[in-house]
Protein backbone atom coordinates (compact mmCIF):
# COMPACT_ATOMS: atom_id res chain seq x y z
CA UNK A 1 0.00 0.00 0.00
CA UNK A 2 1.08 3.45 -0.92
CA UNK A 3 2.30 5.56 2.36
CA UNK A 4 0.01 8.07 3.17
CA UNK A 5 1.35 11.57 4.31
CA UNK A 6 -1.57 12.96 5.44
CA UNK A 7 0.02 14.89 8.43
CA UNK A 8 4.17 15.82 8.59
CA UNK A 9 4.47 17.03 12.59
CA UNK A 10 7.21 19.14 13.23
CA UNK A 11 9.14 18.69 16.67
CA UNK A 12 12.32 20.59 17.64
CA UNK A 13 15.13 18.74 17.45
CA UNK A 14 16.48 20.33 20.81
CA UNK A 15 13.44 19.11 22.34
CA UNK A 16 14.16 15.48 23.50
CA UNK A 17 10.49 14.95 25.95
CA UNK A 18 8.69 15.99 21.96
CA UNK A 19 10.90 13.61 20.27
CA UNK A 20 9.82 10.76 23.02
CA UNK A 21 6.10 11.41 22.45
CA UNK A 22 5.42 12.60 19.23
CA UNK A 23 4.49 9.36 17.63
CA UNK A 24 1.88 8.45 20.28
CA UNK A 25 -0.16 11.25 18.31
CA UNK A 26 -0.51 9.36 14.99
CA UNK A 27 1.29 11.56 12.60
CA UNK A 28 1.84 9.67 9.35
CA UNK A 29 5.09 11.50 9.35
CA UNK A 30 7.19 13.05 12.08
CA UNK A 31 9.95 15.74 10.76
CA UNK A 32 12.65 16.27 13.61
CA UNK A 33 13.89 19.70 13.08
CA UNK A 34 17.48 20.74 13.17
CA UNK A 35 16.82 24.22 11.41
CA UNK A 36 14.94 26.99 12.05
CA UNK A 37 13.60 25.89 15.46
CA UNK A 38 17.28 25.29 17.31
CA UNK A 39 19.22 28.41 17.78
CA UNK A 40 22.53 28.57 16.17
CA UNK A 41 23.97 27.80 19.85
CA UNK A 42 22.37 24.60 20.45
CA UNK A 43 23.12 23.09 16.60
CA UNK A 44 25.55 20.74 17.72
CA UNK A 45 23.60 19.30 20.53
CA UNK A 46 20.43 19.42 18.53
CA UNK A 47 22.00 17.09 15.84
CA UNK A 48 23.64 14.43 18.65
CA UNK A 49 19.92 13.97 20.34
CA UNK A 50 18.17 13.61 16.88
CA UNK A 51 20.64 11.04 15.83
CA UNK A 52 20.10 9.52 19.53
CA UNK A 53 16.27 9.28 19.02
CA UNK A 54 16.47 7.79 15.37
CA UNK A 55 18.77 5.02 17.09
CA UNK A 56 17.09 3.84 20.46
CA UNK A 57 13.44 5.40 20.20
CA UNK A 58 10.68 2.63 18.51
CA UNK A 59 8.78 4.86 16.03
CA UNK A 60 7.12 2.01 14.48
CA UNK A 61 6.02 2.59 10.99
CA UNK A 62 6.09 6.22 11.02
CA UNK A 63 7.73 7.72 8.51
CA UNK A 64 11.08 9.98 10.14
CA UNK A 65 11.99 12.83 8.55
CA UNK A 66 14.92 15.33 9.77
CA UNK A 67 15.12 18.93 7.95
CA UNK A 68 18.48 19.66 7.99
CA UNK A 69 20.48 23.03 7.77
CA UNK A 70 21.43 24.36 4.11
CA UNK A 71 24.82 23.31 3.00
CA UNK A 72 25.72 27.38 2.77
CA UNK A 73 26.01 26.61 6.24
CA UNK A 74 28.33 25.01 8.55
CA UNK A 75 26.22 22.75 10.06
CA UNK A 76 24.63 21.48 6.62
CA UNK A 77 26.69 18.15 5.89
CA UNK A 78 27.35 17.54 9.13
CA UNK A 79 23.89 17.32 9.75
CA UNK A 80 23.32 14.77 6.87
CA UNK A 81 25.96 12.47 8.11
CA UNK A 82 24.15 12.31 11.71
CA UNK A 83 20.92 11.45 10.31
CA UNK A 84 21.91 9.17 7.21
CA UNK A 85 23.89 7.14 10.16
CA UNK A 86 20.84 6.91 11.88
CA UNK A 87 19.11 5.66 9.55
CA UNK A 88 16.20 8.63 8.74
CA UNK A 89 13.90 7.82 6.27
CA UNK A 90 13.61 11.35 4.34
CA UNK A 91 16.12 14.43 4.73
CA UNK A 92 13.85 17.74 4.12
CA UNK A 93 15.85 20.49 2.49
CA UNK A 94 15.06 23.76 3.55
CA UNK A 95 14.67 27.02 1.46
CA UNK A 96 15.60 24.84 -1.60
CA UNK A 97 15.10 27.33 -4.93
CA UNK A 98 17.49 25.14 -7.84
CA UNK A 99 17.80 21.93 -8.86
CA UNK A 100 22.01 21.96 -7.91
CA UNK A 101 20.95 22.07 -4.34
CA UNK A 102 18.91 18.81 -4.79
CA UNK A 103 21.77 17.12 -6.96
CA UNK A 104 24.10 18.52 -4.35
CA UNK A 105 22.41 17.07 -0.99
CA UNK A 106 21.98 14.28 -2.87
CA UNK A 107 26.34 14.02 -3.44
CA UNK A 108 26.17 14.39 0.39
CA UNK A 109 24.06 11.28 1.35
CA UNK A 110 25.69 9.13 -1.10
CA UNK A 111 29.04 9.66 0.51
CA UNK A 112 27.63 8.33 3.59
CA UNK A 113 25.55 5.46 2.04
CA UNK A 114 28.45 4.53 0.86
CA UNK A 115 30.44 4.08 3.74
CA UNK A 116 27.56 2.44 5.57
CA UNK A 117 26.96 -0.13 2.67
CA UNK A 118 23.64 0.88 1.85
CA UNK A 119 23.30 2.74 -1.59
CA UNK A 120 19.91 4.32 -2.03
CA UNK A 121 17.91 4.47 1.23
CA UNK A 122 17.64 7.80 2.08
CA UNK A 123 14.99 9.54 0.30
CA UNK A 124 14.92 13.31 -0.32
CA UNK A 125 11.91 15.94 0.62
CA UNK A 126 12.65 19.66 -0.80
CA UNK A 127 10.89 22.46 0.74
CA UNK A 128 9.96 25.64 -1.97
CA UNK A 129 10.40 28.95 0.13
CA UNK A 130 11.23 31.74 -2.30
CA UNK A 131 9.56 32.88 -5.55
CA UNK A 132 12.70 31.73 -7.45
CA UNK A 133 11.69 27.93 -5.74
CA UNK A 134 8.38 28.05 -6.97
CA UNK A 135 9.11 29.27 -10.32
CA UNK A 136 11.74 26.04 -10.60
CA UNK A 137 9.50 23.66 -8.45
CA UNK A 138 9.35 21.10 -11.19
CA UNK A 139 13.21 21.06 -11.75
CA UNK A 140 13.44 20.54 -8.23
CA UNK A 141 11.04 18.15 -8.25
CA UNK A 142 12.91 15.91 -10.74
CA UNK A 143 16.40 16.43 -9.75
CA UNK A 144 16.71 13.28 -7.95
CA UNK A 145 15.14 10.06 -7.82
CA UNK A 146 15.44 9.78 -4.42
CA UNK A 147 12.97 12.67 -4.07
CA UNK A 148 9.87 11.60 -2.88
CA UNK A 149 7.92 15.08 -2.43
CA UNK A 150 8.13 18.84 -2.36
CA UNK A 151 6.55 20.94 0.50
CA UNK A 152 5.43 24.86 0.21
CA UNK A 153 6.91 27.01 3.17
CA UNK A 154 4.46 29.89 3.53
CA UNK A 155 6.25 32.33 5.97
CA UNK A 156 9.80 33.15 3.82
CA UNK A 157 7.52 32.99 0.51
CA UNK A 158 5.29 35.63 1.74
CA UNK A 159 8.44 38.00 2.90
CA UNK A 160 9.61 37.15 -0.89
CA UNK A 161 6.52 37.96 -2.21
CA UNK A 162 6.66 41.34 0.01
CA UNK A 163 3.27 40.51 1.65
CA UNK A 164 1.78 38.77 4.39
CA UNK A 165 -0.69 35.74 4.82
CA UNK A 166 -4.21 36.25 5.24
CA UNK A 167 -6.73 33.85 6.36
CA UNK A 168 -8.38 33.61 2.58
CA UNK A 169 -5.07 32.69 1.43
CA UNK A 170 -5.44 34.27 -2.29
CA UNK A 171 -1.30 35.18 -1.67
CA UNK A 172 -0.62 31.69 -2.12
CA UNK A 173 -2.74 29.97 -4.22
CA UNK A 174 -0.48 30.18 -7.49
CA UNK A 175 2.52 28.93 -5.08
CA UNK A 176 0.18 25.84 -4.44
CA UNK A 177 -1.15 25.17 -7.51
CA UNK A 178 2.50 25.23 -9.01
CA UNK A 179 3.77 23.35 -6.52
CA UNK A 180 1.06 20.43 -6.53
CA UNK A 181 1.40 20.15 -10.40
CA UNK A 182 4.82 19.98 -10.88
CA UNK A 183 4.87 16.86 -7.98
CA UNK A 184 1.94 15.28 -10.16
CA UNK A 185 4.52 15.43 -13.46
CA UNK A 186 7.04 14.37 -11.39
CA UNK A 187 5.05 11.56 -10.06
CA UNK A 188 5.96 12.80 -5.96
CA UNK A 189 3.98 14.16 -3.21
CA UNK A 190 2.91 17.30 -2.52
CA UNK A 191 2.77 18.51 1.26
CA UNK A 192 1.10 22.01 2.41
CA UNK A 193 2.82 24.66 4.57
CA UNK A 194 1.91 25.02 7.88
CA UNK A 195 -0.77 26.77 10.13
CA UNK A 196 0.82 28.35 13.24
CA UNK A 197 -2.61 29.91 14.20
CA UNK A 198 -3.95 26.95 17.30
CA UNK A 199 -6.44 29.44 18.25
CA UNK A 200 -8.40 29.43 15.17
CA UNK A 201 -9.24 25.95 14.01
CA UNK A 202 -12.27 26.58 12.09
CA UNK A 203 -9.78 28.71 9.73
CA UNK A 204 -7.40 25.52 9.62
CA UNK A 205 -10.20 23.16 8.35
CA UNK A 206 -11.31 25.18 5.47
CA UNK A 207 -7.31 26.00 4.73
CA UNK A 208 -7.57 21.85 5.03
CA UNK A 209 -10.82 21.41 3.10
CA UNK A 210 -9.22 23.94 0.49
CA UNK A 211 -5.49 21.96 0.02
CA UNK A 212 -7.33 19.05 -0.76
CA UNK A 213 -9.39 20.09 -3.38
CA UNK A 214 -6.29 21.40 -4.94
CA UNK A 215 -4.68 18.03 -4.88
CA UNK A 216 -1.95 17.90 -2.26
CA UNK A 217 -1.54 14.37 -0.21
CA UNK A 218 -1.08 16.30 3.01
CA UNK A 219 0.21 19.21 5.16
CA UNK A 220 2.82 20.02 7.22
CA UNK A 221 1.32 20.66 11.04
CA UNK A 222 2.94 21.87 13.97
CA UNK A 223 0.30 20.06 17.09
CA UNK A 224 -1.19 17.28 17.78
CA UNK A 225 -4.21 18.87 18.10
CA UNK A 226 -4.69 19.76 14.08
CA UNK A 227 -3.86 16.05 13.39
CA UNK A 228 -7.69 15.29 13.93
CA UNK A 229 -9.23 18.03 11.51
CA UNK A 230 -6.81 16.84 8.89
CA UNK A 231 -7.41 13.36 9.14
CA UNK A 232 -11.29 14.17 9.15
CA UNK A 233 -10.96 16.64 5.84
CA UNK A 234 -9.10 13.55 4.19
CA UNK A 235 -10.68 10.99 4.88
CA UNK A 236 -13.30 9.65 1.89
CA UNK A 237 -17.27 9.49 1.88
CA UNK A 238 -19.11 6.43 1.95
CA UNK A 239 -20.08 6.67 -1.77
CA UNK A 240 -16.26 6.70 -2.81
CA UNK A 241 -15.70 4.03 -0.50
CA UNK A 242 -18.07 1.76 -1.99
CA UNK A 243 -17.21 3.22 -5.85
CA UNK A 244 -13.90 2.41 -5.02
CA UNK A 245 -14.33 -1.18 -3.31
CA UNK A 246 -16.50 -1.75 -6.59
CA UNK A 247 -13.68 -0.89 -8.95
CA UNK A 248 -11.14 -2.90 -7.13
CA UNK A 249 -13.20 -6.26 -6.99
CA UNK A 250 -13.85 -5.22 -10.82
CA UNK A 251 -9.81 -5.22 -11.55
CA UNK A 252 -9.86 -8.54 -9.35
CA UNK A 253 -12.33 -10.31 -11.33
CA UNK A 254 -11.01 -9.55 -14.62
CA UNK A 255 -7.24 -10.79 -13.10
CA UNK A 256 -9.12 -14.40 -12.44
CA UNK A 257 -10.68 -14.54 -16.21
CA UNK A 258 -7.04 -13.33 -17.93
CA UNK A 259 -9.08 -10.28 -19.21
CA UNK A 260 -7.45 -6.76 -19.13
CA UNK A 261 -11.21 -5.26 -19.95
CA UNK A 262 -12.41 -4.11 -16.38
CA UNK A 263 -16.14 -2.36 -16.61
CA UNK A 264 -18.11 -1.57 -13.73
CA UNK A 265 -21.83 -0.62 -14.02
CA UNK A 266 -21.19 -1.45 -17.56
CA UNK A 267 -18.51 1.27 -17.58
CA UNK A 268 -15.07 0.80 -19.01
CA UNK A 269 -12.37 1.34 -16.40
CA UNK A 270 -9.43 3.40 -17.38
CA UNK A 271 -6.26 3.81 -15.30
CA UNK A 272 -6.76 7.19 -13.92
CA UNK A 273 -9.86 6.38 -12.40
CA UNK A 274 -8.15 2.92 -10.76
CA UNK A 275 -5.37 5.28 -9.56
CA UNK A 276 -8.24 7.29 -7.56
CA UNK A 277 -9.90 4.61 -6.27
CA UNK A 278 -6.60 2.45 -4.56
CA UNK A 279 -5.71 6.00 -2.97
CA UNK A 280 -9.59 6.23 -2.05
CA UNK A 281 -9.38 2.50 -0.21
CA UNK A 282 -5.64 3.31 1.42
CA UNK A 283 -7.36 6.35 3.02
CA UNK A 284 -10.07 4.35 3.83
CA UNK A 285 -8.13 2.04 5.93
CA UNK A 286 -5.71 4.64 7.04
CA UNK A 287 -9.03 6.67 8.89
CA UNK A 288 -10.10 2.99 10.34
CA UNK A 289 -13.16 2.78 8.21
CA UNK A 290 -11.97 0.15 5.91
CA UNK A 291 -10.20 -3.04 6.96
CA UNK A 292 -7.20 -4.90 5.19
CA UNK A 293 -9.13 -7.75 4.65
CA UNK A 294 -12.32 -6.07 3.66
CA UNK A 295 -10.79 -5.66 0.32
CA UNK A 296 -8.94 -8.57 -0.36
Amino acid sequence: MQRLRRTMMFVPGNNPAMMQDAFLYGPDSIMLDLEDSVTMAEKDAARLLVHNALKTIDYGNTEMVVRINPLNTPYGKKDIEAVVKAGVDVIRMPKTETADEVREVEAEIEKVEKELGCLGRTQIMAAIESTLGVVNAYEIAIASKRMMGIALGAEDYCANLKTQRSPEGNELLLARQTIVVAARAAGIDALDTVYSNLNDMETFRKEVELIKQLGFDGKSIINPRQIEIVNEVFAPKQKDIEKATAIIAAIKEAEKRGSGVIAVNGKMVDRPVVIRAQRTINLAIASGILKEEDIL
